[in-house]
């Protein structure tokens, strides 16, 4: 009876050994155990609710139950000030969105990938058929490679986020800069079709812009050619500048849309005084298409007020069209091409979903982006925020799509270019550029090389 006694104190003395010092329950290494403590993830964007994301979220925790996603949206003029005096007190977020513009900026702020790698993620599950048991397991999750990520995206988007063979962050959309028309005002003109050309769109500005006796606007063609009242009008130049194929940056990493390139005769030319030259000649009076000048309101109220016939903007206009001006007769194309080109340039503009590198949980917080961009999680978020896609296999299914057909017809020909670590820098520096030349304070070769001055400054490490 004594030995029976010594036999089973010693069996328990050896069970609680083991339990206390290496496994857990159903045999699971304690150290793996203990990665299934709860873990909060603090996602942090600019645009679209919570609501949008309910799927993804819920999803992602029904996989993995011990993490759960804080989402908090904050107004854009608030956001980066917000988000530097988070990092700066360390309680900043796990997660965070930026415009393509700023990645550079951000790069030394962010957690990246090596492409290709390997998350390692620790999750519960339950095996056996008569008697279920629940243990924790070590999931080894791959990340995607250089090939996956050029076949899955439209190809701006490899480009702008992978550096130094590392994945900086991943989209959930991508917009591209389109033309809204006034179908009312193109129907008075007797102009059947929207400009397909640049060519024709000049044209059409001719027959749309009335002026009164005392040279006011009563009707504008375009809301081109102005500086503060133009909106986008650094993309609008750089949409340009894109379609006469310039570079816009060297190999050396300097700005270069200021520099001559051969005409077809192989002459020496300046493209970028070209369009400086188109652009401005928008709001010089004199010109055959001046159609806009300082008077005019911001060109989104002039063209809800059908005061103007033609507006560049990116998709987050469409709302607000329809909830100001819900009478209003418009449509939207893609930007117009140069005339007989027979390749198709679009600028793309979108924001990259990022890690931060102080983050504590780098493999969860990139597990749940890529959990966010998979195609039928991505889908769910693109059908409730109208927004296009950046992933090629759902842009026939956005086609269909009367409001977004416009935006993800040009997905596939979208170009973006660094703008170095100051984007609002580049801004001023395009607004200054035309100023010059509007107000005759430079030449148009002077402006154009200033400017370019200006950028080299937003692109010096």
């Amino acid at each position: 009876m004594l030995n029976k006694k010594i036999n089973f104190s010693i069996l328990l003395l050896i069970s609680v050994v083991l339990i206390t010092t290496g496994f857990g329950c159903a045999g699971t290494p304690k150290k793996l155990a203990e990665k299934i403590q709860p873990i909060d993830l603090v996602y942090w964007r600019t645009t679209d609710d919570q609501g949008d994301f309910e799927n993804i979220i819920n999803g992602f925790h029904a996989k993995y139950p011990h993490i759960s996603i804080t989402y908090k949206l904050i107004r854009p003029e608030e956001y980066e000030q917000t988000l530097l005096e988070a990092w700066a007190e360390d309680k900043g977020p796990d997660l965070f969105s930026i415009p393509n513009t700023w990645l550079r900026k951000y790069q030394t702020k962010i957690a990246p990938l090596n492409i290709p790698d390997e998350l390692s993620l620790a999750r519960k599950v339950t095996t056996g058929t008569f008697k279920k048991e629940t243990k924790v397991i070590e999931e080894k999750k791959k990340t995607p490679t250089l090939r996956e990520l050029k076949e899955k995206y439209v190809d701006t988007v490899p480009k702008d986020v992978i550096i130094d063979n590392k994945l900086y962050g991943l989209p959930l959309s991508l917009d591209i800069l389109v033309l809204y028309y006034n179908k009312e005002l193109l129907n008075n003109a007797n102009i059947a079709n929207p400009p397909a050309d640049w060519q024709e769109f000049a044209d059409d500005i001719r027959s749309l812009t009335f002026r009164d006796k005392d040279g006011n606007f009563i009707q504008s063609g375009a809301a081109l050619g102005g500086i503060d009242n133009v909106a986008n009008l650094p993309d609008i130049l750089s949409l340009l500048m894109l379609q006469k194929g310039m570079s816009m940056i060297n190999e050396s990493g300097q700005a270069s849309f200021n520099q001559s390139a051969l005409d077809e005769n192989g002459l020496s030319y300046f493209p970028g005084e070209d369009v400086l030259r188109f652009y401005t000649d928008f709001a010089t009076p004199g010109k055959e298409i001046y159609c806009w000048n300082e008077k005019m309101p911001n060109s989104l109220d002039a063209f809800i007020q059908g005061k103007t016939a033609f507006l560049f903007g990116y998709s987050d206009f469409l709302p607000t069209i329809k909830e100001k001006a819900p009478k209003l007769n418009f449509d939207i194309i893609k930007a117009p091409q140069p005339q007989g080109s027979l390749k198709e340039v679009n600028l793309a503009s979108y924001s990259i979903e990022t890690i931060s590198k102080k983050t504590a949980h780098p493999s969860e917080s990139w597990a749940f982006l890529l959990y966010a961009t998979e195609e039928a999680n991505n889908k769910t978020f693109l059908e409730k925020t109208k927004h296009p896609t950046a992933i090629r296999s759902l842009i026939q299914f956005q086609l269909e799509d009367f409001d977004l057909a416009p935006f993800v017809k040009g997905v596939l020909t979208a170009q973006t270019w660094y703008r170095g670590n100051n984007y609002s820098l580049v801004e001023e520096a395009f607004k200054e550029m035309v100023k010059n030349v509007l107000t005759g304070t430079k030449e148009m070769k002077q402006a154009l090389d200033y400017c370019v001055q200006k950028v080299n400054l937003t692109l010096q490490k």
